[in-house]
């Protein structure tokens, strides 16, 4: 069987089967070795991953926003009014480096999305804070992401959601309490 007639195939129990099915299945039969069960599960992540960003840009680009774009608007959003952060923790919340942030930023303030101002606590620190303009597009994208999100997970009950929310934040939370 090709990989195009494989994928949407079903397995002899009924359940569909995908891409990884048979990539598993390769792996198997030339390294029978190896224990290739972990591929079934990671290698899925990393394919959703990247149908999820593909997604994900698309809901943004409605909006005129790139995802790195809504990852720090966003980031100012959540905080609520007055929508500001510091360089500082910006970058941490977007997991980039000092040089990667000082340059969307610039670019963010170039498009009239953010301001700087000067830190009252801090004098020789700035805040970053959403423009109105950047409030209502960071609001905008997030319905649209929203409504995406929703169509994708369509497939899945509430409680397989929760399910599955919670085995992903099991995998995750060793990674968010030891950040590179």
């Amino acid at each position: 069987m090709t990989g195009a007639q494989h994928a949407g195939a079903q397995a002899a129990d009924g359940q569909a089967t995908d891409e990884v099915d048979r990539l598993v299945e390769e792996w198997h039969a030339q390294r029978p070795d190896l224990d290739v069960t972990p591929l079934q599960v990671l290698s899925r992540i990393w394919r959703l991953a990247r149908h999820l960003d593909r997604a994900r840009a698309a809901a943004f680009a409605v909006h005129g926003l790139d995802p790195w774009e809504f990852d720090v608007l966003s980031s100012l959003r959540r905080q609520g009014p007055p929508y500001r952060l510091s360089p500082g923790n910006l970058l941490r919340a977007t997991m980039v480096t000092s040089g990667t942030m000082t340059n969307r930023i610039d670019r963010l303030e170039e498009s009239g999305l953010v301001r700087r101002a000067p830190d009252p606590q801090d004098k020789r620190g700035v805040l970053v804070t959403l423009t109105e303009d950047g409030l209502a597009r960071v609001d905008l994208a997030l319905a649209a992401l929203l409504s995406s999100e929703q169509a994708l997970l369509a497939g899945l009950t509430a409680a397989q959601r929760a399910d599955l929310a919670a085995m992903l934040r099991t995998l995750l939370a060793p990674f968010d309490a030891n950040p590179p």
